[in-house]
């Protein structure tokens, strides 16, 4: 087990943590690709707060247990973190949380509109969408979320659980599960004043520009 690596997955999680887009027990994974194999090293704890190094495991992109100790209720969701990693080559983190109100559209089964602005800036113009519900970590679910995910969107929702975030840096998913979290907060608020309005499609397309050209530094980009 590479030290330094399950240091920075437990970084992640308290990063995750710190966000406020969690849980109140916490519950959660994160995981990192390992650069230059087909491995990541995968948050096996309970809870996403105060994890363990300890806890860390390293699993192959096939699912495959390398090292470390993963129970089977950790172990279930590993299959969702490998296929994102394995449809897109970019993708160099994976978050799953049950963030609450994202979560509450989960259960709900309702997409997220791109009713916040920073959703059009971040990856997704089209809103959040929902992956049909599966039992946890099976063939049915996985493929559910594959077959959910739109091109070049970093999240979706899973039906009747929660919700995952997958992007090039753990920076950005983390970004990103802030944003859908904000977004689902402010649609369930606006609700008692006639629910919430999407931004017209002719605009969306100019916040990611905005987002593009935002930062020179690059922490802004989508």
């Amino acid at each position: 087990m590479d030290k330094d690596l399950a240091e920075q997955v437990v970084d992640v999680a308290a990063r995750v943590v710190a966000s406020g887009a969690i849980s109140a027990n916490g519950h959660g994974n994160v995981s990192l690709r390992v650069p230059g194999s087909d491995e990541m090293y995968f948050t096996a704890g309970p809870s996403l707060r105060n994890h363990a190094v300890a806890a860390v495991v390293r699993v192959g992109l096939d699912g495959t247990l390398l090292e470390g100790d993963l129970p089977p209720i950790q172990g279930a969701v590993v299959a969702m973190h490998t296929a994102m990693y394995a449809d897109r080559p970019d993708v160099g983190c994976v978050v799953h949380t049950h963030s609450p109100y994202a979560a509450a559209y989960a259960v709900a089964q309702r997409p997220i509109g791109c009713w916040v602005e920073a959703l059009a800036m971040f990856g997704l113009p089209s809103g959040v969408p929902v992956a049909g519900y599966g039992p946890r970590g099976s063939d049915e679910a996985v493929a559910n979320i594959r077959g959910a995910v739109l091109p070049g969107v970093p999240a979706v929702l899973l039906s009747n659980h929660g919700v995952l975030v997958f992007h090039r840096t753990p920076e950005l998913a983390i970004m990103v599960g802030g944003i859908v979290e904000e977004a689902a907060q402010a649609g369930i608020n606006a609700g008692s004043l006639g629910g919430p309005v999407e931004i017209p499609e002719s605009l969306r397309a100019v916040a990611l520009q905005r987002a593009m050209t935002f930062d020179s530094a690059g922490t802004a980009h989508a």
